[in-house]
């Protein structure tokens, strides 16, 4: 009775974490936060006005991408203080299926739900909606979190040597940060040619007619088997060319004057980058046969 006393107390002891754990889980803790407090924004929709005349939806994309940004440190400052822990990977995994999941899915309702509600007034789009067409949406959005959902839970439960592929230089699909940072950018951009660009209300609304069926070839993208380079790893890890440095240069060049149209860009660019390498590959393949 006193051995299995004293077994039972050694394994509690074993579970308590050590205290520079904290730091990393403060930073998952921040992207989740972020992540919630993008849904609330979104639903505020025009409703909101903040500073340099942003609104809700724009007030969102930015905590998505805040969010991101801090998704991208948790696992650096873990690895610096050496607190990996499993309640870390567990806790990531979670904060991400809000902040790059439930989220954009939800900003791209709002959106649509803009142009769909009665005299401006935000009604938001669900499974019972009136026209075909919101309920086209809701199911999008619905598909798009189950993807998301799938997609970090097989991220936590492949090994490394099965999810990384040339030394983790490559995802398994789309990761999850960039189908959110796919959604997120389009719908900034939407807002500021909205702002910006009176006379285009028509392409503003066709524009945003458009994103669902972005987010779902996004949601398709993620669950797929389609190489994807990790961008970190593969170009920031590792010397570059100068054609490369010059890419980058001409970037952030053009992010002083279309900002909003750049991060799009890039997004979409990599979000293609997956089936374009894979087809080119495939054809590779074909003619050496």
């Amino acid at each position: 009775m006193e051995q299995t006393v004293e077994t039972t107390t050694k394994r509690k002891r074993r579970r308590v974490l050590p205290p520079q754990t904290v730091w990393p889980l403060l930073f998952t803790l921040g992207n989740l936060v972020a992540g919630f407090a993008a849904i609330h924004y979104a639903y505020k929709g025009d409703e909101w006005q903040g500073p340099w005349g942003w609104t809700g939806l724009t007030m969102a994309g930015a905590l998505v991408f805040l969010g991101m940004f801090l998704d991208s440190l948790d696992g650096s400052v873990a690895r610096l203080t050496d607190s990996v822990t499993e309640l870390g990977a567990a806790l990531d995994s979670l904060a991400d299926l809000v902040t790059c999941g439930v989220a954009p899915a939800f900003m791209v309702l709002a959106l649509v739900s803009t142009y769909l509600g009665d005299d401006g007034k935000l009604i938001l789009l669900g499974p019972d909606a009136d026209l075909p067409w919101g309920k086209v949406v809701w199911g999008i959005a619905a598909v798009y979190v189950c993807c998301t959902a799938l997609r970090l839970a097989r991220f936590t439960v492949e090994t490394a040597p099965d999810h990384l592929l040339e030394d983790g230089a490559a995802f398994h699909g789309i990761p999850s940060p960039g189908a959110a940072g796919l959604v997120a950018s389009l719908i900034l951009l939407h807002q500021h040619v909205l702002a910006n660009g009176t006379d285009a209300q028509w392409f503003a609304q066709a524009y945003a007619f458009g994103i669902p069926i972005v987010m779902l070839c996004g949601a398709l993208l993620m669950v797929s088997s389609i190489p994807y380079d990790h961008f970190v790893k593969r170009y920031l890890g590792r010397p570059q060319s100068f054609k490369f440095i010059a890419y980058v240069a001409i970037v952030l060049f053009l992010c002083i004057w279309w900002f909003q149209a750049t991060v799009a860009f890039a997004f979409v660019a990599y979000a293609l980058s997956g089936p374009i390498h894979a087809y080119k590959n495939r054809k590779k393949l074909v003619q050496e046969i």
